[in-house]
């Protein structure tokens, strides 16, 4: 399970690529996941104290896929303080009132904290380009019909959010990216569990059949943004999404690895006076 057999270096074809892999029971991916996270989570009170770099991490999938269960189930040893979700959907009036970038550039995490976003600045290039007549909505100069979005305006905005990540990494943001890659089979089969199961009626929508009937469409969109956008200093990494339990592993070892191998975080020292009189401010203390 290491990450650089799940990160993408060279143009890759999503159809093959493993949606499936299974390393053990539930059981025990669960009481590793713990074990793994809890270690993450060292590491994010250490960056926290440290106060240098800043962890985003940018979770994408096809509707079903598993993002918010694996977010819950990954960062549930965090300190509250150290992590943030945002969970970008339909854009609001006020953020179409600014460029597409801006809202997921205020919502970059601070020096020492995580972000996590569910869903990212890549539905700017995958919904809007399955549905470019969404474009209209950003009021784009020069961007007056659906004929306008063409294969120049995906590139230019390919090319934007590329610097909009080096310009986070060089400023102390580690990046990571994330596809949940899930076969159609087992979409349909969660969608048929939401709609079986009483409690999980909530969560189906009429739209995701409609969506699920463009699911190539996504898929080229999927791949042609992963080729384009997965750098070194902000690489995708293409987990199988069928099996959730092993898909949150894979995703939390991931992070464990690459994290691990900042030598540089750890918590600052005391100053030299603080530090030698430690002792005398523990008796203080205990002869209150």
């Amino acid at each position: 399970m290491k990450a650089s057999d799940y990160q993408i270096t060279q143009p890759i074809q999503l159809k093959d690529r493993e949606t499936h892999q299974d390393f053990g029971k539930k059981k025990e991916l669960e009481e590793e996941l713990d074990s793994v996270s809890k270690q993450i989570a060292d590491i994010q009170n250490a960056m926290y104290a440290h106060g240098k770099y800043a962890v985003l991490i940018c979770i994408q999938g096809m509707d079903t896929a598993g993002k918010d269960s694996l977010i819950r189930e990954v960062f549930k040893n965090f300190n509250a303080r150290g992590v943030v979700v945002h969970s970008f959907k339909v854009p609001t009036d006020l953020e179409l009132g600014h460029d597409y970038l801006w809202r997921h550039y205020i919502a970059l995490p601070a020096r020492g904290k995580f972000a996590i976003f569910n869903r990212t600045q890549y539905e700017n290039v995958l919904v809007t380009r399955v549905h470019p007549e969404y474009v209209l909505n950003e009021n784009i100069p020069g961007i007056d019909r659906v004929s306008d979005v063409d294969e120049a305006f995906w590139e230019k905005r390919f090319e934007q959010i590329n610097n909009f990540e080096k310009h986070s990494a060089e400023n102390g943001t580690i990046i990571f990216k994330f596809f949940l890659h899930l076969s159609k089979e087992e979409q349909k089969n969660r969608l048929l569990r939401r709609l079986n199961k009483p409690n999980k009626n909530w969560k189906f929508s009429a739209s995701d059949l409609k969506e699920r009937k463009l699911w190539d469409a996504y898929q080229k969109c999927y791949e042609d943004a992963i080729n384009k956008t997965s750098k070194f200093h902000a690489p995708w990494y293409v987990v199988p999404a069928d099996d959730k339990p092993t898909a949150r592993l894979i995703l939390a070892n991931i992070l464990l690895e690459k994290l691990s191998e900042y030598k540089d975080i750890k918590e600052p020292e005391l100053d030299t006076k603080t530090k030698a009189n430690l002792e005398a401010y523990r008796k203080q203390l205990e002869t209150e």
